[in-house]
């Protein structure tokens, strides 16, 4: 699939093919000139550690293209939820033009791997279970028709970036996908298929296979090995072998790098930043990889992202660097840099990523209030973890406790979630308020329903909505919310502000929560000078500071403030 080095690869073609020209499929990509130019905004520039960014299963959100429905002819009958539904790359980007994510103030967008995944399916005692979710890769190298094309993905990441969102592409390295009748399993000197992980110190974290059927790829091993037959005989049927091994060798002559099993598929995910460019990567199964193996994969990809606007100067968004969010099970923000494995601790921050996954903070959010959550995330932030963040949450597709599972607290996540210190991440329907608890579904199932378009018809819904569009867009605006330093004003009502300085880039807000509703008055702490403008972001009112406060009447028991532009 993948033409790295596009003259190059050509000329050694030329010479392979008798220069006959392509014999890609059309789901394999090509170069094309950049021409196009992007608009930016003049507002802040985006901040990584102040993203919002928004996580869905592409096969759950929206179908944009019906025909690319059955294609690999995965028909046989499954557990509830765990055959594909339909939503494809299309329906993603669809919902980018609608202005869907623009509006809930998204500028991030995670979605699940998207690469060729096993063609049968598994029976896990839960019916027949197939890949979905986008988590058992066959060919790195390919999109899963299923999820659309490449050019499809090609098409998003565009438009996307001309609506100011950046892109997370989710990989993972650790395995395949289960062997099934249909699926070979990979010579014993790309995998293992045991034993199975006991998590009782590092090595069994590691060196071992998550669950039985899933074979593990051999990421310690810098021996040379030959591609799987069964990739060969794949890319060879497609024909595209030749510029496959072309792009190999041009690869690996330029990196120096062996080619051990984890490097050529580094190589496979690299390609879409390079050719792409894709803005980062959520990496799957963190603690289950030798953490060298992740300083690599940064740094070619942040070699691979350099080089894509180098040669897309038009496309650039921003200065940032190539950014890397790490799921390393089990990791709370209270660790700080370092996981325990019991035997051994590892700084993955150290390692190549610039965020972690923070499975600690539903918890914080069930037993803390809003000042406690927000001065220890923010002191934390500012101390232990200078320089990185962290990403919270309130549900995903693989947590069976998540925040509020009956979702109950629906305007309590979006404020906490929203407002707290660190990256956010909306898991699609939370704004929405999807049900996770979904009938006849057996484990993860039931946090993977198709998404809810059809309940934006009730009041409800769309009152749920607006306010985490106002959350969201207001932290879109305002880097200083998920970057800043926090400090509270006063108890009551409970008013915070946040504020950031760094690099040139100044930002300052305040917030109040819990406030009474009608005309309310709030102290500014100096954070704004006397005769300041101010408006608030969620009622849309204005105001003054006089003697270093503001009143307002607002039907809402909650301030967003910010200058007036």
């Amino acid at each position: 699939m993948k033409t790295i080095f596009k003259a190059l690869a050509c000329i050694l073609l030329c010479t392979l093919l008798s220069c006959k020209g392509d014999t890609k499929k059309e789901n394999i990509k090509t170069t094309e000139p950049n021409t196009e130019e992007i608009n930016i905004s003049k507002e802040k520039p985006f901040i990584w550690e102040a993203a919002n960014v928004y996580f869905l299963l592409t096969d759950r959100f929206n179908n944009g293209d019906p025909e690319n429905e059955n294609i690999l002819k995965r028909t046989k009958k499954t557990g509830t939820l765990r055959g594909f539904e339909g939503g494809d790359i299309k329906g993603i980007t669809k919902k980018i033009e609608e202005g869907y994510f623009k509006e809930l103030g998204i500028n991030a967008l995670w979605f699940n791997p998207v690469v060729e995944q096993i063609h049968g399916s598994v029976d896990e005692g839960t019916g027949n279970t197939y890949a979905f979710h986008g988590y058992w890769a066959k060919d790195w190298t390919n999109i899963d028709p299923a999820f659309g094309t490449y050019n499809d993905l090609k098409e998003l990441v565009r438009i996307a970036h001309e609506n100011e969102i950046r892109i997370l592409m989710d990989v993972v390295i650790n395995h395949t996908g289960p062997v099934t009748e249909k699926d070979p399993v990979w010579p014993d000197n790309w995998v293992r298929t045991s034993p199975q992980c006991t998590y009782k110190d590092y090595n069994t974290a590691v060196a071992c296979t998550l669950v039985e059927n899933l074979p593990d790829i051999k990421t310690e091993s810098d021996q040379d090995v030959k591609l799987p037959k069964e990739l060969i005989d794949k890319w060879k049927s497609e024909g595209r072998l030749e510029i496959e091994l072309a792009e190999l060798d041009i690869f690996f002559t330029k990196t120096g790098l062996k080619r051990s099993p984890k490097n050529y598929i580094i190589k496979w995910l690299t390609d879409y930043v390079r050719e792409l460019g894709i803005d980062g990567y959520r990496v799957d199964t963190v603690k289950h990889v030798e953490e060298g193996v992740w300083s690599t994969l940064a740094e070619q990809a942040k070699l691979a992202f350099a080089e894509w606007k180098t040669k897309n100067p038009n496309k650039v968004l921003d200065d940032n660097e190539f950014y890397v969010l790490g799921e390393l099970y089990g990791y709370g923000i209270d660790s700080k840099r370092y996981y325990d494995f019991g035997d051994r601790k590892v700084d993955y921050f150290a390692n190549g990523f610039d965020n972690m996954i923070n499975f600690q903070f539903k918890y914080d959010a069930k037993q803390e209030g809003y000042e406690k959550l927000f001065s220890k995330y923010s002191e934390i932030l500012y101390t232990n973890l200078i320089g990185k963040s962290v990403m919270n949450y309130i549900s995903s597709h693989d947590d069976g406790d998540p925040f509020d599972k009956d979702r109950s607290k629906t305007y309590e996540s979006a404020t906490k979630l929203i407002l707290t210190p660190g990256v956010s991440q909306i898991y699609y329907g939370d704004e929405t308020a999807r049900s996770l608890i979904i009938e006849d579904t057996q484990g993860d199932a039931t946090l993977r329903s198709n998404m809810n378009w059809d309940d934006l018809e009730n009041e409800d819904t769309k009152l749920l909505l607006s306010h985490w569009q106002k959350l969201g867009t207001f932290r879109k605006k305002h880097p200083a919310i998920g970057a800043g330093k926090h400090k509270m004003i006063s108890k009551m009502p409970y008013t915070f502000s946040r504020s950031y300085h760094k690099n040139g880039i100044k930002d300052a807000v305040i917030v109040a929560l819990d406030t009474r509703k009608g005309e309310k008055s709030i102290k500014v702490n100096s954070i704004f000078k006397e005769g300041t403008l101010l408006v608030d972001h969620y009622s849309g009112q204005e105001t003054k500071v006089v003697m270093d406060s503001i009143k307002i009447n607002s039907d809402y028991d909650i301030l967003l403030l910010e200058p007036r532009r």
